[in-house]
């Protein structure tokens, strides 16, 4: 059961989190052109989003936990408890993730200037005979 286990409740948590910050994130660029936008935007989801694998010890007996966490945050405890090997490997990961986000973010911001090249191509032979039309037809409103 999901409520019962913890570990897909605080991925499914994490998962929902990330989504908002990453869409209030998209909204909050709103000034910058579409380009750059998404660019920074998909290298946050890169970041956000790239899993990295740790372990932690668990007692003075020896045992350890070993888990996946997003690689971010096994970074940032990594460089709080000092372990530069866990820390060095983890933010190697955040970091092809940034330029594989970024790139996605690129290609997307390609395919949708493709598309509409294309529509603009397509239908700008109809929208010059749709305005000459539109002028002939065209009437001021009437009060009354």
């Amino acid at each position: 059961m999901l409520i019962s286990d913890s570990i897909p409740l605080l991925w499914l948590s994490y998962a929902a989190l990330s989504l908002v910050v990453l869409g209030t994130g998209y909204l909050g660029l709103a000034f910058l052109p579409r380009l750059p936008r998404l660019v920074i935007t998909w290298a946050v989801a890169g970041v956000m989003w790239v899993p990295s694998s740790f372990s932690t010890p668990l007692n003075d007996a020896g045992d350890t936990y070993t888990g996946m966490a997003p690689a971010v945050v096994v970074g940032g405890l990594a460089f709080l408890e000092g372990d530069g090997g866990t820390m060095a490997s983890a933010l190697l990961l955040v970091a092809v993730g940034a330029a594989l986000g970024g790139l996605l973010g690129l290609l997307l911001w390609r395919r949708g200037r493709m598309a509409a090249r294309r529509a603009d191509g397509e239908s700008s032979g109809e929208q010059a005979e749709k305005k000459t039309s539109r002028a002939d037809q065209r009437r001021e409103p009437v009060v009354g």
